[in-house]
């Protein structure tokens, strides 16, 4: 019995899928064949500039699945799937952002739709379904917190948490709402030892309702597992390392959140560690990142503890 490589839930036999999970992530039940030339996939993530994250090393290719949903297939743009490969600079990024996504769902954080495929090489890489496309294939509209505060690309870590709050006050068409799911990404962020969400990585969508609202949250990597002294991309009240539950709870005062909906948010999140040891265990993650995992998420659990 192995475990899926999407929910990381056990699947009988030699299955690497729930046929749910397909679904889910395809529209089918079946794997889409990969016919993916792994090594052509530099060349065409060099044609993606722009792309990247883990400080750049992290490549992206836009894929498309064909008409008849079976088959994935490189193409040079809108397509409906991003794929995100092994590095070669660190170990196991893609099963990192796999399993780190799971975890944001354990409490309550909206994702896009992902998974692990195997490329033709034996190496799995993560694939994303794209949330900025309609069924169409039209373009809904996406501006990331750079430009939405009108600062370059090169300026992307020069946000703070407060300023992505104050983008949403200014943007969101229901801002307390939208300001409740950043605290609770946030404190996610720093859970978890993701040192590269900056202002790049934080969005807002407007829906076909008209409605402005965050994206599902992407890019969510433990950067902590390749760079152990990364501290946060963003400061926290000036801070991007030694946080802990009170300078959450300080955050949640200039949010304008009440004190119990803060203590909720921190509550679950202290709630849902031994949930998350487990997801980790079950992950394509190497062992040693997995104790390495397990031990970051024990360390920062008992810093949100109520005193």
């Amino acid at each position: 019995m192995s475990n899926c490589r999407v929910c990381l839930e056990p699947v009988r036999g030699e299955a690497a899928y729930h046929p749910r999970c397909l679904k889910t992530l395809f529209d089918t039940g079946k794997l889409p064949i990969l016919d993916i030339d792994t090594s052509k996939l530099h060349t065409a993530a060099l044609a993606m500039v722009g792309h990247t994250s883990l400080s750049g090393i992290q490549k992206k290719i836009s894929l498309g699945l064909t008409s008849d949903r079976a088959t994935l297939t490189v193409v040079a743009e809108e397509g409906g799937y991003i794929l995100k490969p092994q590095t070669g600079t660190y170990p196991s990024v893609p099963e990192n952002e796999h399993v780190t996504t799971r975890l944001a769902e354990l409490v309550g954080i909206e994702t896009a739709r992902s998974g692990l495929v195997e490329l033709t090489d034996g190496t799995l890489a993560f694939i994303i379904r794209r949330f900025d496309r309609l069924p169409s294939g039209k373009k809904v509209r996406q501006e990331d917190f750079c430009q939405l505060t009108e600062l370059p690309p090169k300026d992307k870590y020069r946000g703070s948490a407060e300023l992505c709050v104050k983008t949403i006050r200014q943007y969101a068409s229901e801002p307390l709402i939208e300001i409740l799911k950043l605290y609770r990404l946030l404190v996610f962020t720093w859970w978890t030892g993701n040192g590269d969400m900056h202002l790049k990585n934080f969005s807002l969508l407007t829906g076909e309702d008209g409605i402005v609202r965050l994206t599902p949250s992407y890019d969510l990597v433990s950067t902590h597992l390749v760079i152990p002294d990364d501290p946060l991309a963003m400061p926290v009240g000036g801070k991007k390392t030694k946080l802990a539950r009170g300078a959450w709870l300080r955050l949640a005062e200039q949010c304008e959140l009440p004190r119990k909906v803060a203590e909720r948010v921190l509550q679950e999140q202290f709630d849902v560690a031994d949930k998350a040891t487990k997801l980790i265990e079950h992950s394509f993650l190497p062992a040693d990142q997995k104790t390495q995992y397990e031990a970051l998420i024990r360390q920062r659990t008992d810093r949100l503890e109520p005193a």
